[in-house]
């Protein structure tokens, strides 16, 4: 609804939205509010909406102003809410009760069309509320209800799908009973005729072989490296979504201008952007990091409630109901996404299935020539995001996410219940969530920059928290095999098993398989048998050995050649090496999930000192 507002310089006159025509009576120009018109117009979005997003005047002022109009009372500093102030229902509808003695029953912070609504007279509660800001109502719910939010950000997802959940219980006992019966096996064995334990044998090769299986076929022409925008009709400014950004920081304060720096270079309508920076309570030198920084208004603070485990995904799950777009990303703290590739993945959702829940981008190493270990890293992470992760969107198999630069349809996401707080790889978990639930994970072949750890100490930190996390994931999902099975379907149940519990048991068994074939079957010390059945056992450990080989090594030299860089194709040999440190790190997560299933080993970012693209501030040594 539009009323006319005031003649321009032209002698025209110009009609301003009722949502911002009001402040024409509160001494605004209104050259301002016509350019916030303007803004709206071509954003697709209201007016207030832009006017705030866009900078062009302070969230308070504005709804200072709107209580005046009103005449109701405005609150900001003391906000006390009543008893039925809940999270996050009171939030989402932008309305609470207020303690008794406040004057009135009800506060609002209306957004959008409910503004327009309160200035025709209509109220959500009937009568007229008083008016605060929605960052006001937000920070005096988190500040008046931590306990309800800590617990909704760890506790939800069990409470609404048990079955979903890693509900942290004792693994000892089972990892003890799985020896046991381990060792029963050995003894069995021992005790079998030669010809049934090469048959044994032959069964456990054929198993690994199917395992590899998704991996070496990824070799294939699925999907190479296309540019960061691909291409199709792209969406007009007025048809893209709102979109939601979530960055979850912890004593991250060395890479957070650079982070804001990525952040504010997005190329999307600033109206439609609902950027998310999330805290913890006990992290002073974060929150000073951002008490320096000139924050758009377009992006917000949030400190999460003190509270277990203390995880990246219980952070995100106390902001997930806050979320105002349709669509909504994750990125880590040390990421420099493609700054188009929010409109890229808008355009992809816009074009894909209803069922394409995630958008998963390319997430490209850029420190690689830090050390040895950083580029076997940069190998390692094309590989997974620019062959594998490709081929498995194409097959519609299920896809462990990546855990930043993960686009996801809002409305799926709450449908899941969002991430498992317990679980430190909750990426992987929920690919396979994803998945059971009978939604595909696509492909977005937009690059996203991080940093990899360049020295061991650190680096097996971080692996054994995902082998961890692979190994919750497997506990989760594989509770009830059967039900797991029925959901996925033979084919994409084969692929889960292969890369989640496969991916933990290839690196516990490689540096005991691995060599000892290596010696084995040189070429020098094979002996031919006499018959095929004789020759049956060494041509099966031969298969098994080379398609390993293929597997580590040819979808990193392929991802080398897709992006040009020539430089680290010397480095490819050297994978074998570097997985005997990933299965370290595996036999680590073994110990690490009896003795401390939710710790999260943090890995500290803004220590690069190359960058390939640039884009990452190298680290001056000390």
């Amino acid at each position: 609804m539009s009323i006319l507002g005031f003649r321009s310089l032209r002698g025209e006159t110009v009609a301003l939205p009722l949502e911002v025509a009001f402040l024409l009576g509160h001494a605004v120009p209104p050259t301002l509010l016509a350019r916030a018109a303007a803004l709206a117009r071509a954003s697709g979005t209201d007016a207030a909406t832009a006017l705030i997003q866009a900078g062009l005047m302070e969230e308070e002022t504005f709804y200072r102003a709107l209580a005046l109009t009103l005449g109701a009372r405005f609150l900001t500093d003391r906000l006390p809410l009543g008893a039925g102030a809940r999270f996050p229902d009171s939030l989402i509808a932008g309305v609470a009760p207020l303690a008794a003695g406040m004057g009135t029953a009800f506060v609002y912070a209306p957004r959008g069309r409910a503004v327009v609504e309160l200035l025709e007279g209509r109220s959500p509660t009937g009568l007229m509320p008083a008016i605060t800001t929605p960052t006001a109502l937000r920070r005096a719910l988190f500040a008046q209800r931590p306990e309800a939010i800590a617990a909704h950000a760890s506790g939800e997802l069990f409470r609404r799908r048990p079955d979903w959940a890693y509900n942290a219980a004792p693994v000892a006992p089972l990892i003890a009973l799985a020896s046991l019966i381990f060792g029963a096996l050995l003894v069995v064995l021992a005790c079998l005729p030669a010809l049934l334990v090469t048959v044994a044998w032959i069964v456990v090769q054929v198993g690994f072989l199917a395992l590899l299986t998704f991996r070496v076929a990824a070799i294939g022409p699925t999907s190479g490296i296309v540019p960061d925008h691909p291409p199709g009709e792209g969406l007009t400014d007025r048809d893209l979504p709102v979109y939601t950004v979530l960055v979850a920081l912890y004593r991250e304060a060395a890479v957070v201008p650079r982070l804001l720096g990525a952040l504010t270079r997005f190329d999307y309508p600033v109206a439609k952007l609902d950027i998310k920076l999330l805290t913890e309570a006990d992290d002073t030198a974060t929150a000073e990091a951002l008490s320096r920084l000139a924050l758009p208004a377009h992006v917000e603070v949030i400190v999460v409630p003190r509270g277990l485990p203390k995880t990246k995904p219980r952070a995100l799950n106390a902001a997930l109901p806050l979320a105002r777009g349709s669509c909504l990303v994750v990125y880590d703290a040390e990421d420099v996404p493609d700054p188009g590739q929010l409109r890229a993945a808008a355009e992809a959702f816009a074009r894909a299935s209803p069922r394409t829940a995630c958008l998963q981008g390319r997430l490209v190493i850029d420190n690689a020539r830090d050390s040895w270990l950083t580029r076997c890293f940069a190998l390692e992470y094309t590989a997974l995001f620019d062959v594998l992760g490709p081929a498995l969107s194409a097959w519609r198999l299920p896809t462990p996410l990546g855990g930043t630069s993960t686009h996801f349809r809002t409305h799926i996401l709450r449908a899941v219940h969002g991430w498992d707080a317990w679980n430190v790889t909750e990426d992987a978990d929920l690919g396979l969530r994803l998945a059971r639930a009978g939604y595909d994970v696509g492909d977005l072949p937009s690059s996203t920059i991080e940093e990899a750890p360049a020295h061991c100490k650190p680096w097996l930190s971080q692996r054994t928290r995902w082998m961890k996390g692979f190994l919750q994931t497997s506990l989760t999902h594989g509770r009830n095999p059967l039900v797991t099975f029925r959901e996925l379907g033979p084919l994409a149940s084969l692929c889960a098993l292969a890369l989640v519990p496969g991916t933990v048991a290839s690196a516990l068994a490689y540096p005991f398989l691995m060599l000892p074939a290596v010696v084995s079957l040189w070429p020098s010390r094979i002996e031919a048998g006499s018959d095929f059945w004789s020759n049956l056992p060494t041509g099966t450990a031969i298969t098994v050995l080379v398609s390993g080989f293929v597997a580590m090594l040819l979808p990193a030299y392929i991802g080398c050649r897709r992006r040009g860089w020539h430089d680290l194709v010397p480095f490819v040999p050297l994978l074998p090496v570097y997985f005997l440190l990933v299965s370290l790190a595996a036999w680590r997560s073994v110990v690490e999930l009896i003795l401390a299933p939710d710790r999260w080993n943090k890995t500290e970012h803004g220590l690069s000192r190359t960058s390939r693209s640039g884009a990452l501030k190298p680290h001056a040594p000390p």
